[in-house]
């Protein structure tokens, strides 16, 4: 069997693996399609050592085979990969913190005991049947692998407070970004101002939801224009860069919300001054809980919550390599691309 690893800068090998087979608490799932996250495009531009566990991390599929001790799953079910429920027995749990489990983040990390030695650019994966989420049935393979970083963005708007009616910017119209306006719409807010430079982007945020779309350069105006001067109750930064988390809180009103979800490759600098005059609400996520997933499909299937417009290409293994330097361009047209690896 062969899997994509991103082995360096700009370097991807296919290599090859043994079959997987199932451990006792484990499952092995045939891949249908896994998604290129943004940090599958930071390890490629950047080389920096890539755990191989979650390079690709995004994905569905099918049970084909189950360990001894597995009894929530059986041969055929589709399913989604998640992280575990909270363990109940690292030192968060006992303190009643289960929502920051250590079990859970080594999982999140690919640093758990039963972390696979490839991720999903790869027909078939063996994984703790802990993580495993049965797939809704009102969505398809394509949707199913999606729901992973969906999931990242209802995380994230659960934690950040926002109100009903509130003023929100979104920075970024990638994946993360337009996810997280549909969230953020579905909790209620009055408007939603997304930023991004890409003009296609920004038409299909309106599609999405937006109230309005705009550019870097014009959003403070816009900004100012709709708050009265006050500037936005909260604001996502969704691109990941070190330069947006400052324009994140300058974007923000005196006592407003910022809420960290992109994952910036190197350190920021910040204007300490005009977070404490503005007394900013700092709130940051990272993944996802167990529970969570089950709660994205619910409304990808009813509706609420639309990926189909975001997935703009499908490759393979070998196609892999291009997509990733495309995605990682700043010009690409693409905005969701998935891998199908068994063509």
């Amino acid at each position: 069997m062969h899997a994509a690893l991103i082995t360096g800068k700009e370097t991807v090998d296919i290599k090859e693996f043994d079959d997987p087979t199932p451990g006792p608490h484990s499952a092995v799932v045939e891949i249908a399609f896994c998604g290129i996250c943004g940090t599958d495009i930071h390890a490629f531009q950047s080389g920096k050592d890539y755990n191989p566990a979650i390079c690709g991390h995004e994905w569905s599929g099918t049970v084909s085979a189950i360990g001894a001790d597995v009894r929530k799953l059986s041969e055929g079910d589709r399913v989604v990969v998640a992280v575990p429920p909270p363990c109940g027995r690292c030192r968060p749990c006992r303190a009643g913190q289960t929502a920051t489990c250590s079990a859970v983040l080594a999982v999140a990390t690919g640093r758990d005991p039963l972390a696979p030695i490839h991720g999903g650019f790869a027909p078939r994966i063996a994984v703790g049947a802990s993580r495993l989420v049965k797939t809704d049935a009102g969505i398809t393979d394509e949707q199913a692998a999606q729901v992973e970083p969906v999931t990242v963005a209802l995380h994230a708007v659960r934690k950040s407070g926002i109100r009903l009616g509130d003023i929100a910017v979104v920075q970024g119209a990638g994946p993360i970004g337009l996810t997280t306006l549909q969230w953020v719409k579905a909790a209620g807010a009055g408007k939603v101002i997304v930023v991004e430079p890409n003009e296609a982007r920004r038409a299909l945020a309106i599609e999405l939801g937006a109230t309005i779309s705009t550019t870097p350069e014009e959003v403070g105006d816009i900004v100012a224009e709709e708050t009265k001067g006050l500037g936005a109750d909260i604001v996502y930064e969704c691109v990941g860069r070190p330069q947006t988390i400052q324009s994140a809180v300058d974007l923000a009103r005196r006592g407003g919300s910022m809420c960290l979800i992109g994952l910036a490759d190197s350190n920021a600098e910040i204007t300490p001054h005009v977070w404490l005059v503005k007394e900013i609400n700092l709130s940051a996520a990272l993944a996802y809980s167990h529970e969570e997933f089950e709660m994205a499909m619910g409304m990808m299937a009813d509706g609420r919550i639309r990926v189909e417009p975001m997935h703009s290409a499908t490759t393979n293994l070998e196609g892999l390599r291009d997509a990733l330097a495309d995605l990682g361009s700043g010009t690409s047209e693409e905005i969701k691309v998935l891998v199908n690896p068994n063509t």
